[in-house]
């Protein structure tokens, strides 16, 4: 029996979506969201009382609705209501999909026509990982330098690949294609490996800049 295909078989074929650029949800990663809009809050309240309590994590491609036709779905896993009319979620990453179609609701919000079939090994335990820590540790302290950002390396140093990369992949300000492309990586090793490519790219563009500027 292939556990995998039973675990694709029992995902719902509709999930509600909720398009936002630069949002970056990875399976096994985590995603805070501050959720305000009118359509959004109805979205949370229906899939807070539907079986898994799914959203999928949809980035547009443009301003006119256009949409990429892979997401990432994520469960709700944390929800807290604000004073304000506000809710404050987590979403934990389960799995891939590829978006088929979708439809507003009368509610505001879109729900999607997804599959699963050929992400099923998202729901596995990853294989593979940083293929050369140390190289990437490098990378992301001059790049984090570059940046500003600061950062408990003590921590990061001890977390597990996984944990790395679904941080990195968030917190980075990489454009939306880059985002994209992350996330239709395929494995831990070729998600890494091509975060170390961007976080170079970067650095190297910075630096042709600062040397015309001189």
């Amino acid at each position: 029996m292939n556990t995998d295909f039973d675990a694709a078989a029992s995902l719902p074929s509709q999930i509600p979506i909720f398009p936002l650029p630069s949002a970056l949800l990875l399976p096994g990663g985590q995603l805070p969201l501050n959720i305000f809009e009118p359509r959004y809050l109805a979205m949370i309240e229906d899939a807070l009382g539907a079986s898994g309590r799914l959203i999928g994590m949809v980035q547009p491609i443009e301003e006119d609705g256009q949409l990429f036709g892979i997401g990432c779905a994520g469960r709700i896993s944390y929800f807290q209501e604000t004073g304000d009319g506000r809710y404050m979620i987590a979403l934990n990453g389960v799995s891939r999909f590829r978006l088929h179609d979708h439809k507003v609701t009368s509610r505001g919000y879109r729900l999607a026509d997804v599959g699963w079939e050929e992400f099923i090994t998202d729901l596995e335990d990853g294989e593979g990982g940083i293929g050369n820590r140390d190289h990437m540790f490098s990378v992301m302290r001059r790049y984090f330098d570059q940046r500003g950002f600061e950062a408990d390396w003590d921590q990061i140093e001890q977390s597990d690949d996984n944990s790395i990369l679904n941080t990195l992949a968030m917190v980075c300000p990489f454009d939306v294609a880059e985002k994209q492309a992350l996330l239709e990586a395929e494995g831990i090793t070729r998600r890494a490996d091509l975060l170390v490519a961007m976080m170079e790219m970067a650095l190297h563009e910075d630096d042709g800049q600062n040397d015309a500027r001189h």
